[in-house]
Protein backbone atom coordinates (compact mmCIF):
# COMPACT_ATOMS: atom_id res chain seq x y z
CA UNK A 1 0.00 0.00 0.00
CA UNK A 2 1.29 3.54 -1.11
CA UNK A 3 0.04 6.15 1.33
CA UNK A 4 1.16 9.62 0.47
CA UNK A 5 1.27 12.75 3.09
CA UNK A 6 0.12 16.49 2.01
CA UNK A 7 -0.87 19.16 2.87
CA UNK A 8 -1.80 22.69 1.36
CA UNK A 9 0.90 24.71 3.06
CA UNK A 10 3.99 24.16 4.88
CA UNK A 11 4.17 23.77 8.88
CA UNK A 12 1.30 21.63 9.25
CA UNK A 13 3.63 18.90 10.56
CA UNK A 14 2.98 16.71 6.94
CA UNK A 15 6.68 15.36 8.02
CA UNK A 16 6.06 14.59 11.46
CA UNK A 17 3.00 12.93 10.54
CA UNK A 18 4.82 11.06 7.93
CA UNK A 19 7.88 9.50 9.90
CA UNK A 20 5.75 8.58 13.16
CA UNK A 21 3.44 6.79 10.76
CA UNK A 22 5.85 5.19 8.89
CA UNK A 23 8.31 3.72 12.18
CA UNK A 24 4.58 2.27 13.76
CA UNK A 25 4.37 0.17 10.77
CA UNK A 26 6.44 -3.15 10.38
CA UNK A 27 8.92 -3.25 7.28
CA UNK A 28 7.52 0.15 5.99
CA UNK A 29 9.55 2.30 4.19
CA UNK A 30 9.46 5.82 4.38
CA UNK A 31 9.99 8.01 1.06
CA UNK A 32 10.95 12.08 1.51
CA UNK A 33 10.18 13.53 -1.75
CA UNK A 34 10.05 17.09 -0.26
CA UNK A 35 13.25 17.41 -2.69
CA UNK A 36 13.70 21.10 -1.93
CA UNK A 37 14.23 21.35 1.59
CA UNK A 38 13.74 17.37 2.98
CA UNK A 39 13.92 16.91 6.78
CA UNK A 40 12.57 13.59 7.34
CA UNK A 41 15.89 12.12 8.11
CA UNK A 42 16.52 14.92 10.87
CA UNK A 43 13.96 12.92 12.77
CA UNK A 44 14.08 9.25 11.51
CA UNK A 45 17.93 9.30 11.84
CA UNK A 46 18.48 6.64 9.34
CA UNK A 47 22.10 5.10 8.93
CA UNK A 48 22.77 6.46 5.21
CA UNK A 49 24.70 3.39 3.18
CA UNK A 50 23.65 4.60 -0.08
CA UNK A 51 24.25 7.89 -2.25
CA UNK A 52 23.25 8.02 -5.90
CA UNK A 53 23.81 11.00 -8.24
CA UNK A 54 20.77 11.51 -10.48
CA UNK A 55 20.88 13.27 -13.55
CA UNK A 56 18.74 14.45 -16.62
CA UNK A 57 18.96 14.98 -20.51
CA UNK A 58 20.09 18.00 -21.88
CA UNK A 59 20.55 18.35 -25.70
CA UNK A 60 23.92 19.29 -26.99
CA UNK A 61 24.07 20.94 -30.68
CA UNK A 62 27.04 20.02 -32.76
CA UNK A 63 27.25 23.23 -34.66
CA UNK A 64 29.14 21.55 -37.56
CA UNK A 65 26.11 19.77 -38.55
CA UNK A 66 23.39 22.08 -37.78
CA UNK A 67 21.67 23.59 -40.58
CA UNK A 68 19.90 26.16 -38.59
CA UNK A 69 16.36 24.74 -39.85
CA UNK A 70 14.70 25.65 -36.37
CA UNK A 71 12.70 22.31 -36.14
CA UNK A 72 14.45 22.01 -32.60
CA UNK A 73 12.76 25.22 -31.58
CA UNK A 74 9.24 24.63 -33.53
CA UNK A 75 9.12 21.29 -31.89
CA UNK A 76 10.01 22.58 -27.88
CA UNK A 77 7.05 22.73 -26.47
CA UNK A 78 8.64 24.20 -22.93
CA UNK A 79 10.60 27.03 -24.81
CA UNK A 80 13.65 25.97 -24.17
CA UNK A 81 15.73 26.11 -27.50
CA UNK A 82 16.31 30.02 -28.51
CA UNK A 83 17.37 30.05 -32.42
CA UNK A 84 19.78 32.94 -33.45
CA UNK A 85 21.23 33.20 -36.87
CA UNK A 86 24.11 31.52 -36.28
CA UNK A 87 23.88 30.22 -32.75
CA UNK A 88 20.86 27.65 -30.94
CA UNK A 89 20.72 28.45 -27.69
CA UNK A 90 19.83 25.71 -24.98
CA UNK A 91 18.20 27.46 -21.25
CA UNK A 92 19.02 24.33 -19.32
CA UNK A 93 16.34 25.52 -16.79
CA UNK A 94 13.18 25.35 -18.80
CA UNK A 95 14.09 21.96 -20.39
CA UNK A 96 12.04 18.81 -19.61
CA UNK A 97 14.18 15.81 -21.21
CA UNK A 98 11.78 15.64 -23.51
CA UNK A 99 13.87 14.81 -26.13
CA UNK A 100 11.81 15.61 -29.17
CA UNK A 101 14.76 17.96 -30.69
CA UNK A 102 16.97 15.40 -31.20
CA UNK A 103 14.71 12.91 -32.14
CA UNK A 104 13.04 15.59 -34.96
CA UNK A 105 16.59 17.31 -35.65
CA UNK A 106 17.20 15.97 -39.43
CA UNK A 107 20.54 16.19 -39.65
CA UNK A 108 21.22 14.35 -36.69
CA UNK A 109 22.99 17.47 -34.89
CA UNK A 110 21.47 17.28 -31.46
CA UNK A 111 22.70 14.26 -28.87
CA UNK A 112 22.16 14.23 -25.18
CA UNK A 113 24.07 14.64 -21.92
CA UNK A 114 23.48 13.49 -18.82
CA UNK A 115 23.62 16.28 -15.71
CA UNK A 116 23.61 16.11 -12.14
CA UNK A 117 20.35 16.98 -10.71
CA UNK A 118 20.37 15.97 -7.65
CA UNK A 119 20.88 12.93 -5.41
CA UNK A 120 19.32 10.08 -2.89
CA UNK A 121 20.23 8.59 0.11
CA UNK A 122 19.62 5.45 1.60
CA UNK A 123 19.55 3.64 4.27
CA UNK A 124 17.91 1.72 7.63
CA UNK A 125 16.29 3.71 10.76
CA UNK A 126 15.37 0.13 12.56
CA UNK A 127 13.64 -2.53 10.30
CA UNK A 128 12.14 1.11 8.29
CA UNK A 129 14.17 1.61 4.87
CA UNK A 130 14.57 5.18 4.46
CA UNK A 131 15.21 7.55 0.66
CA UNK A 132 15.31 11.22 0.37
CA UNK A 133 16.06 13.03 -2.30
CA UNK A 134 17.98 16.53 -2.06
CA UNK A 135 17.94 18.63 -5.13
CA UNK A 136 21.31 20.66 -6.39
CA UNK A 137 21.14 24.13 -4.96
CA UNK A 138 20.22 26.13 -8.14
CA UNK A 139 17.77 23.62 -9.54
CA UNK A 140 14.04 24.26 -10.59
CA UNK A 141 12.74 21.20 -11.04
CA UNK A 142 11.89 18.87 -9.03
CA UNK A 143 9.70 16.60 -10.74
CA UNK A 144 12.94 14.69 -12.59
CA UNK A 145 14.03 13.62 -9.19
CA UNK A 146 10.67 12.92 -7.64
CA UNK A 147 9.87 10.28 -10.69
CA UNK A 148 13.48 8.44 -9.81
CA UNK A 149 12.57 8.30 -6.28
CA UNK A 150 8.99 6.60 -6.91
CA UNK A 151 10.95 3.93 -8.82
CA UNK A 152 12.12 3.02 -5.97
CA UNK A 153 8.38 1.89 -4.63
CA UNK A 154 7.77 -1.42 -3.69
CA UNK A 155 4.17 -2.38 -3.63
CA UNK A 156 4.39 -5.26 -1.56
CA UNK A 157 5.53 -3.10 1.56
CA UNK A 158 3.86 -0.26 2.86
CA UNK A 159 5.14 2.72 1.71
CA UNK A 160 5.05 6.30 3.30
CA UNK A 161 5.76 9.19 0.85
CA UNK A 162 6.38 12.69 2.22
CA UNK A 163 5.38 14.94 -0.24
CA UNK A 164 6.35 18.70 -1.24
CA UNK A 165 3.55 21.40 0.74
CA UNK A 166 1.98 23.16 -1.56
CA UNK A 167 -0.40 22.50 -4.70
CA UNK A 168 2.48 22.71 -7.40
CA UNK A 169 3.59 20.30 -10.11
CA UNK A 170 6.13 19.00 -7.77
CA UNK A 171 3.22 17.68 -5.16
CA UNK A 172 0.56 16.08 -7.67
CA UNK A 173 3.98 14.20 -9.10
CA UNK A 174 4.30 12.93 -5.72
CA UNK A 175 1.11 11.95 -4.40
CA UNK A 176 -0.27 10.64 -7.81
CA UNK A 177 -0.96 6.89 -8.14
CA UNK A 178 -0.99 6.66 -4.41
CA UNK A 179 -3.35 4.34 -3.08
CA UNK A 180 -4.61 7.16 -0.29
CA UNK A 181 -3.67 10.57 0.40
CA UNK A 182 -3.38 11.65 3.77
CA UNK A 183 -4.34 15.65 4.57
CA UNK A 184 -2.31 17.21 7.21
CA UNK A 185 -4.21 20.64 8.24
CA UNK A 186 -3.89 22.89 11.58
CA UNK A 187 -6.59 24.35 12.91
CA UNK A 188 -6.18 28.24 11.94
CA UNK A 189 -7.61 29.93 9.00
CA UNK A 190 -4.32 29.87 6.79
CA UNK A 191 -4.72 26.07 7.31
CA UNK A 192 -8.02 25.71 6.12
CA UNK A 193 -7.75 27.80 3.15
CA UNK A 194 -4.70 25.86 1.74
CA UNK A 195 -6.92 22.43 2.91
CA UNK A 196 -9.51 23.52 0.26
CA UNK A 197 -6.79 23.96 -2.30
CA UNK A 198 -5.14 20.73 -1.64
CA UNK A 199 -8.67 19.01 -1.17
CA UNK A 200 -9.65 20.33 -4.69
CA UNK A 201 -6.22 18.52 -6.71
CA UNK A 202 -7.03 15.44 -4.63
CA UNK A 203 -9.87 14.61 -5.81
CA UNK A 204 -9.72 15.93 -9.64
CA UNK A 205 -6.62 13.24 -9.28
CA UNK A 206 -9.21 10.73 -7.57
CA UNK A 207 -7.41 9.39 -5.09
CA UNK A 208 -9.00 8.39 -1.50
CA UNK A 209 -8.23 10.69 1.06
CA UNK A 210 -8.42 11.92 4.72
CA UNK A 211 -7.17 14.48 7.28
CA UNK A 212 -5.18 14.67 10.20
CA UNK A 213 -5.96 17.47 12.12
CA UNK A 214 -2.41 18.63 13.42
CA UNK A 215 -2.32 21.17 16.96
CA UNK A 216 -6.10 20.82 17.04
CA UNK A 217 -8.28 23.52 18.84
CA UNK A 218 -11.55 22.44 19.26
CA UNK A 219 -12.05 26.37 19.48
CA UNK A 220 -11.96 26.80 15.58
CA UNK A 221 -15.10 25.75 14.67
CA UNK A 222 -14.63 26.70 10.64
CA UNK A 223 -12.46 23.46 10.00
CA UNK A 224 -14.76 21.20 11.22
CA UNK A 225 -17.50 22.63 9.67
CA UNK A 226 -16.02 22.25 6.54
CA UNK A 227 -14.89 18.98 6.57
CA UNK A 228 -18.17 18.04 8.00
CA UNK A 229 -20.18 19.95 5.01
CA UNK A 230 -17.79 18.30 2.55
CA UNK A 231 -18.19 14.84 4.28
CA UNK A 232 -14.81 14.09 4.24
CA UNK A 233 -13.35 12.36 6.76
CA UNK A 234 -11.51 13.08 9.73
CA UNK A 235 -8.72 10.92 10.38
CA UNK A 236 -6.75 12.14 13.69
CA UNK A 237 -7.12 15.19 15.70
CA UNK A 238 -2.94 15.65 17.15
CA UNK A 239 -3.44 17.43 20.39
CA UNK A 240 -2.01 21.19 20.85
CA UNK A 241 0.44 19.69 23.09
CA UNK A 242 3.70 21.25 25.08
CA UNK A 243 4.78 17.63 25.41
CA UNK A 244 4.84 17.32 21.43
CA UNK A 245 6.30 20.04 20.91
CA UNK A 246 9.29 19.40 23.21
CA UNK A 247 9.83 15.95 21.47
CA UNK A 248 9.91 17.98 18.66
CA UNK A 249 12.48 20.50 19.36
CA UNK A 250 14.96 17.88 20.54
CA UNK A 251 14.42 15.86 17.18
CA UNK A 252 12.83 12.97 18.86
CA UNK A 253 9.77 10.84 17.23
CA UNK A 254 6.35 10.92 18.87
CA UNK A 255 5.87 7.87 18.67
CA UNK A 256 8.82 7.15 21.77
CA UNK A 257 5.98 8.37 24.25
CA UNK A 258 3.23 5.57 24.24
CA UNK A 259 0.46 7.47 24.51
CA UNK A 260 1.35 9.30 20.90
CA UNK A 261 2.19 6.13 19.29
CA UNK A 262 -0.92 4.60 19.75
CA UNK A 263 -2.30 7.69 17.94
CA UNK A 264 -0.32 6.60 14.67
CA UNK A 265 -1.41 2.49 14.77
CA UNK A 266 -4.87 3.79 15.29
CA UNK A 267 -4.58 6.01 12.00
CA UNK A 268 -2.80 3.03 9.83
CA UNK A 269 -5.43 1.14 11.08
CA UNK A 270 -8.81 3.16 10.01
CA UNK A 271 -6.31 4.08 6.81
CA UNK A 272 -6.72 0.11 6.09
CA UNK A 273 -10.45 -0.06 6.00
CA UNK A 274 -10.89 1.81 2.45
Amino acid sequence: MVISVASGKGGTGKTTVSVNLAKSIDNSVYIDCDVEEPNGFLLLKPNINKVANIYKKLPQIDISKCNFCGKCKRVCEFNAIIKLADEILIVEEMCHSCGACAYFCPKKAISEIDKSIGVINSGFSGNCLCLEGVLHVGEISASPLIKELKKKIDRSKTTIIDAPPGTSCSMVETVKDSDFCILVTESTPFGLNDLTLAVEVIKNLNIPFGVVINKYDSNYKELEDYLNSNNINTLLKIPFDKNIAELYSKGSLLIENNNYKELFVTLFSAIERY
